[in-house]
């Protein structure tokens, strides 16, 4: 066996979240050159998931487990159209909420989550979706990252870094944390980078590993970060700011309206 598949191979496995690869740590001068590409890469990173309030980000974050935005996107148009307020959602049968989510996974489970979390909201807290870490981690289905996102995204406060599964990936790939606990990959990140950086280096992590560092076949000679990352394999395209460039275009294309231009698919 040649030495280039089994490195390649070494380097899949070791990324899985039960195997985290086992990489050096970053040094803190590597960890702020991740956050200067990645600022140039991804200026403005955006939730690709659609919403129009806290309400809604908050209930399309929870759909959002184990599913993709992209599928999310394609349920919550309807599902709001039918239950606009979080009363009208907690007052609906199960099962109707059910049919409607019911293409994002394990519906039955998140019908339940959003339908508490809706009575929750509507009961205890006037209808408004709260604005601290305490109370959002006490609405059913609701963990630290979907209260991260929901704080970050619609309040811009910065309690902790959104941890997602591409965010975990790219953070042990990268050598910014070798934990295998979201709790523990958010405590290393928050280590890791000021307060200020917290809500925009989670969003960007994630961007990386959905459109560069996949699971599969992370693209590491068009990643932005190919000279920081100790998982890295092959040999980079051109500069690093090329690859930013690349990856500019990639998110770019994929927020594009339909028709538009093809869209690189999140992964």
């Amino acid at each position: 066996m040649s030495t280039a598949p089994r490195r390649r191979y070494v380097v899949r496995v070791a990324a899985s979240k039960k195997t985290p690869a086992r990489v050096a740590a970053l040094p803190p001068e590597g960890a702020a050159e991740v956050a200067t590409r990645l600022a140039a890469a991804i200026p403005e990173p955006r939730c690709e998931l659609d919403h129009r309030d806290p309400w809604t980000l908050l209930i399309a974050t929870i759909l959002s487990a184990q599913s993709t935005d992209r599928t999310v996107n394609t349920v919550t148009p309807l599902l709001f159209q039918k239950f606009p307020t979080p009363a009208a959602l907690a007052a609906a049968p199960a099962a109707e909420v059910e049919a409607v989510v019911h293409r994002t996974g394990f519906f039955r489970n998140k019908a339940k989550a959003i339908q508490g979390a809706s009575l929750a909201i509507h009961q205890r807290h006037g209808g408004e979706v709260p604005r601290t870490m305490a109370e959002l981690v006490q609405l059913p289905g609701v963990a630290r990252k979907t209260a991260n996102v929901v704080l970050g995204v619609a309040f811009g406060l910065a309690e902790g870094v959104v941890v997602d599964t591409h965010v975990m990936r790219t953070a042990q790939r990268l050598g910014l944390s070798a934990a295998t606990s979201a709790e523990k990959i958010e405590q290393d990140l928050c280590a890791r980078f000021a307060r200020p950086q917290w809500i925009e280096i989670g969003h960007r992590l994630l961007l990386l590993g959905r459109y560069v560092c996949g699971a599969k076949d992370p693209r590491c000679d068009d990643c932005p970060l190919f000279e920081l990352c100790g998982s890295r394999v092959g040999e980079a395209l051109g500069t690093w700011r090329d690859r930013a460039a690349h990856l500019a275009d990639r998110i770019a294309a994929a927020a594009a309206p339909p028709g538009a231009g093809p869209a690189s698919p999140p992964a």
